[in-house]
């Protein structure tokens, strides 16, 4: 093998684990996970990036939950990350799953309800339509 042929051997693989890794970076979201999160967590009091002792941060705190945003195919990270949240600060795991598509998303959901309710979790579901209704309804005083 050529020097030449080798070079562009090692060129084609790192390109490739390039566009592999970096795929989840292109994914079309309709608002950023940061916007459903503020503005659900701030319409219910509660206390958004709560910092941990540990500087891990729950998404969303509430008076009895510790609460985990996450797309709806980041389904089972929410999990793992809220079981932790609600242990370290004594309080209800929680998950509000994003659904931007109700009808691709509903399997996500699905398989969400059977572990949450093995282990306690409460889930809410928020879409585009809060982020939406929340646009038209806001009043803005003067």
């Amino acid at each position: 093998m050529t020097i030449t042929r080798c070079l562009y051997s090692v060129f084609v693989a790192v390109m490739l684990e390039f566009f592999v890794a970096s795929s989840g970076c292109f994914a079309a979201r309709l608002y950023p996970e940061k916007l459903y999160q503020n503005l659900w967590c701030d319409s219910y009091g509660g206390i958004a990036e709560f910092l941990l002792p540990d500087n891990t941060r729950v998404d969303c705190v509430l008076s009895d939950y510790a609460i985990e945003f996450d797309f709806a195919n980041k389904w089972s990270e929410a999990i793992g990350q809220s079981l932790y949240y609600g242990y370290c600060l004594n309080k209800t795991s929680a998950i509000v799953l994003i659904m931007e598509n109700y009808e691709s998303d509903k399997k996500y959901l699905t398989r969400l309800n059977k572990i949450a309710s093995l282990y306690g979790i409460k889930v809410w579901t928020i879409g585009p339509d809060y982020v939406e209704n929340f646009a038209n309804t806001k009043i803005v005083k003067k």
